[in-house]
């Protein structure tokens, strides 16, 4: 049910840990079991912020029940996460959050 996408123009992590870690704790941070986390990284090197292309990501972390007033700490958290396993300074990531109606959600064919 939480969906943390990622995409970036940095390397993918070689190392398996580190994608494990973020779902790890992106469940860790939502407060939801990790059997439902997906994560998907996406490398695209063709990415510019501020016109450059030093290291940066867009992120989307959708989620049932996401509160808004939750919003800054998870911010804060995922960029924190970010910069440790993709080396992205937080100022170069922009994150948009999203809690969809959960008859918008699909699973195992039906819907949440």
């Amino acid at each position: 049910m939480p969906l943390l996408q990622i995409t970036t123009n940095q390397e993918k992590p070689t190392d398996r840990h580190s994608l494990e870690k973020l779902s790890q704790e992106t469940a860790a941070l939502l407060g939801k079991p990790e059997q439902y986390v997906m994560l998907n990284l996406i490398r695209n090197p063709l990415m510019l912020f501020a016109g450059s292309d030093e290291p940066l990501a867009y992120v989307e972390l959708k989620s049932l029940g996401l509160p808004e007033q939750e919003t800054p700490r998870l911010s804060e958290a995922l960029c924190g996460l970010l910069s440790t396993h993709l080396n992205v300074p937080a100022e170069r990531i922009y994150i948009e959050f999203s809690n969809p109606p959960r008859h918008m959600w699909g699973w195992n064919a039906s819907t949440f």
